[in-house]
Formats: C-alpha cells, structure tokens, sequence
C-alpha cells in the first residue's frame, strides 16, 4: 500500500539511519547509592530491630506456635532475596517497600491460621482435626487475600515503568513466597510438633486478648458517624491536595546540583542534617567516585533563576561554615527524575489494578463487597495524600512506594474482614445482616489489631531511627497502617451495611410488585 513519495522518503530515512555516527564519552563517573551509605547502613540496623521485635512479640504472643510462624517468616524473607537474587533484580527503595509489605502479608497469614485453630480447638474438636480445619478454613481467605493482591501487582508490573514495576516485581515473588511458608512450611511444622508430642487438644492461647471472646460489641451503631467523619477528613484532604498541594521532591520537580569534595572522609550524616535544616526542601546526598566526593541534590527554588542563586550561595556559605576546607567542584541545574510519560503510566497502572480487584472481589464475593473495598480504598488513599500534605513531606519516589505499599495492605486487610463476613452470612441466614457484621468484626477484631501491632513493630523502628533520608516512606507507613485497620471496622463494614440493605429494599420492592401483579 506504499506509494511512490511513501517508498522515497523511507528510503532516505534508511540511508539517514545507517550513516556512522561515532559515539564519544564526554564524562564518566561512578556514582554511590541515591539514598547515601549511612541511610542504607542504618535501613539494615532498623530492619533487623524491627524483624527481632515482630519474631519476639510473635513468640511472646504464641509461645511455641510463635516461634514456628517465626521461623516462617524468617523463611519467607531468605526466600524472597534469594529469588530476587537469582533473577538478578535490582533491589530499589520500592522494592525494599514490597518486602516489607510481603513480611506483613506473611505476618497477617500466621495469625489468622493460629487464631483459626484456637477457634477449632475451642470446639473440642482433636489436635489433628483442629490443625485440618484451622488451615483448611483459613486458606480460604489467605488465597482470596493474595490473588486479589498478586492481580493487582501483575498489572502494576505490565503498566507500570521505573520504581513502580520495581514494587510489582517484589511484591509477586514475596506474596507468591508468603503463601507457600504460611501454607505449606508452617503446616508441616506444626504437625510434625502435634504427632511429635502427641497431643490430643491444641492450645493455642495468645499472652493476652484485646477482647474477650463472645464479646458483642455493637460496631454498627456508629456507622454514620463512622462513614461521615471518613467523608469530611477525606474531602478536607482532596482540597488541601488542591491548595497548597503535595510538596513534589526532586524527584518530580528538579533541582540545584553541587558536586563537592571534603579533606577527609564526607560525613553523610552531618551534611544531611545541616542542609536539610536551611528550609530549601527536599536534600539528597550521594558519594561519587571516593568517600571525599559527594554529590548534593537540593530542591527547585520558586523564583526563577534569583531563587536558584540564592540557594546555591546559601548552600556554599552553609558548607563553609561546616568545615572551611570543603570545595565546591560544580553547581548545575538538573530536570526531574520522574517523567511526564513515568507518572502518566503510574497513575494508570494503579487504576487499571483497582479496576480489576474489583472485578475480582465481585467475582468471589458480591457487588456490595466489591464496591464497599474500592470506595473505602479511595477514602484511605485520599488521607494518605491528605497526610503528606499536612506533615510537609516531600513526596518523591520514596513516597510512592509507601503509597503503593499502604494499598495493598489496605486490601489485604479489607478481604480478610470481608471473607468473615462472606462466611457468617452463610451460616447464620436467619440473622440480619447488621447482627452478622457486627458479630464478624468481633471474631476478627483481634487478629486485625496482632496484625496491625506486628507490621507497626517492622516499621516503626525505621521511623525512629531511619532519619529524613526515609521518613517519606516510614511515617506515612506508620499512620497507613492505622488508617487502613480502622477502617475495616469503620468505614468498609458500614458501607457494606448500607449497600446489603439497599440490594435487599430493591429485591424486596420487586417481590412485592410481582405478587401485587394480575395473573
């Protein structure tokens, strides 16, 4: 279908492009981790402090049972390296984000089978039987927990580009990883230790209850007030993300660059602390080539060229008065690291796996389940922004990945709730269905607070410790996890109420005109 001019200008095209182009290196540098050395040292230090104190509390919690989720868990993270190491996998910021999020996946597992089996022992049923039932019963809800998140994680990966697709990637192969420890490796355990002791009953009986069990509790007498206090504080969120609006990092926005050189040995973490302090934004450190060189990577300044200056000489003055042997090499204006086409295909990768956990919801559940975790996801997210707003953070591609994180432990969350309550419905169908809720999030009440607690145990030591160069990501993880256990109780439950029982006023209204119809 080529036409004459067609054939000629794609010949002269071919000809253009085979022409030799010689390719000569202008520059050429090595370059130190984007985070800096001692952020990385101490992410490694507050890592292990959190991994001891979720193995620790689990341990307390359940005593021996504790002990073998621990070794699990401990299963879980060699294998989820060892994979990404084998795959040879660049290990970035978001992907460190997904393992974390795969250890309170894995954490989330445990609990529900211990607490699963407790329920069964509970029953008088045997140690064996018991073991049989618990995990027969809970693997339910973990498959359900996990397909909708590795769907999720399977389109970020197709759609999405940089940190993104680096967050899928870890996500797969560590929920992928926490489904055959919690499943597999656990249960053998478990059961080697039962016919080992030969115990005739399991007692499995955490150090203490948030809760007592049979407690009834009356969630849903506060679900207007739930569901409107979650509106306000999400509409009051929207409208500071209009004004005054997320504080974009450098990562999005590009900045001033200065290349240094010190007499000695750079001191990270005293350049970071100084910088950071002078109110010109985001600061981000980087060694080049020895441990006397390091690049500094400071915020664009609003003004206009003056603006840009005015840092530079407010850095070079500040870095003067730190050690007046320090040389500035260079200064240069760079772009950001976050391209247009970067965010665009972000922002719909994120909407294409919303779409399709709610497909997936749908499927296995009903639309009122669906419908109710996708409207609270968006309450959720919409308080996270609302959070990096009002704390002043600045959001880069740290704090996409605590984004990415935070959401799908929200669903992660919303699915186990949901499932108890899929469960009850089925059994006790003379109830009505705000008796079924309400008892539901009483069963589920304490494992979502040992979740919430143990994920919180893994993160919070980096928030204390992990310094600015991580606080993007570590505070916003530490208020998520609040946000997304409150509200499954909430806000997730009470729309679901109101949803049921309009579909039950619809069907109801339609029985009532087919039998009032002439035959």
């Amino acid at each position: 279908n080529f036409t004459i001019e067609d054939t000629v200008v794609l010949s002269a095209l071919l000809r253009a492009g085979a022409l030799p182009a010689p390719l000569t290196v202008i520059e050429e540098r090595t370059v130190g981790p984007d985070l800096g050395a001692d952020v990385i040292n101490m992410g490694l230090y507050t890592g292990v402090i959190g991994f001891a104190l979720v193995v620790g509390f689990m341990t307390l919690l359940y005593r021996g049972w504790g002990m073998i989720a621990s070794v699990a868990l401990f299963l879980n993270v060699a294998l989820t390296i060892g994979i990404l190491t084998f795959l040879g996998a660049t290990l970035t910021l978001p992907g460190i984000a997904g393992i974390i999020l795969g250890i309170g996946i894995a954490v989330d597992a445990n609990v529900l089978i211990n607490e699963r089996i407790r329920e069964e022992s509970r029953k008088g049923v045997s140690a064996l039987a018991a073991l049989d039932r618990g995990f027969k019963i809970a693997y339910s809800t973990i498959l359900d927990a996990n397909i909708t998140t590795l769907i999720a994680t399977a389109l970020l990966f197709m759609f999405g580009t940089g940190p993104v697709k680096g967050f899928a990637v870890t996500m797969v192969i560590g929920t992928a990883v926490s489904m055959f420890t919690a499943i597999t490796v656990v249960r053998i355990l478990m059961t080697t230790w039962v016919r080992y002791r030969k115990m005739k009953k399991i007692n499995i009986e955490p150090l203490f209850r948030v809760v007592p069990d049979g407690s009834k509790i009356s969630f849903m007498k506060a679900r207007y007030f739930g569901i409107a206090s979650s509106i306000l504080l999400s509409l009051v969120s929207v409208g500071l993300f209009m004004k005054p609006g997320l504080n974009y990092g450098i990562d999005f926005t590009g900045g001033i660059q200065v290349e240094i050189a010190t007499p000695q040995a750079a001191n990270l973490g005293q350049l970071r602390s100084e910088l950071g302090g002078l109110g010109l934004g985001e600061v981000s450190l980087q060694q080049l080539g020895g441990k006397n060189e390091v690049l500094i990577r400071v915020q664009r300044q609003e003004g206009g060229e003056t603006a840009q200056t005015a840092a530079i000489n407010t850095v070079r003055k500040t870095l003067a008065e730190i050690d007046p042997g320090i040389s500035v090499e260079r200064t240069e204006v760079v772009g950001p690291k976050v391209s247009g086409e970067l965010a665009r295909n972000g922002a719909i990768a994120v909407g294409l796996a919303s779409l399709a956990m709610l497909l997936y919801i749908w499927w296995r559940f009903e639309w009122n389940f669906a419908v109710g975790a996708i409207l609270t996801l968006a309450l959720d997210t919409t308080k996270m922004i609302g959070f990096f707003v009002i704390m002043g953070l600045d959001f880069n591609l740290t704090a996409i990945a605590a984004l990415l994180t935070f959401i799908g432990y929200s669903v992660n969350d919303k699915v186990v709730v949901y499932d108890r309550m899929r469960e009850n419905i089925r059994l006790a169908k003379r109830y009505d269905l705000r008796t079924i809720i309400d008892t539901s999030i009483n069963q589920v009440l304490t494992r979502c607070i040992f979740t919430s607690m143990t994920t919180l145990l893994a993160i919070v030591p980096m928030a204390i410790w992990g310094g600015k160069a991580v606080e993007n990501f570590a505070l916003p993880m530490v208020f998520g996890v609040l946000i997304a256990t409150a509200s499954s109780i909430f806000i997730a439950a009470p729309i679901l109420l109101l949803l049921g029982n309009l579909a039950q006023r619809h069907q109801h209204t339609g029985t009532i005109q087919v039998e009032s119809s002439p035959s």
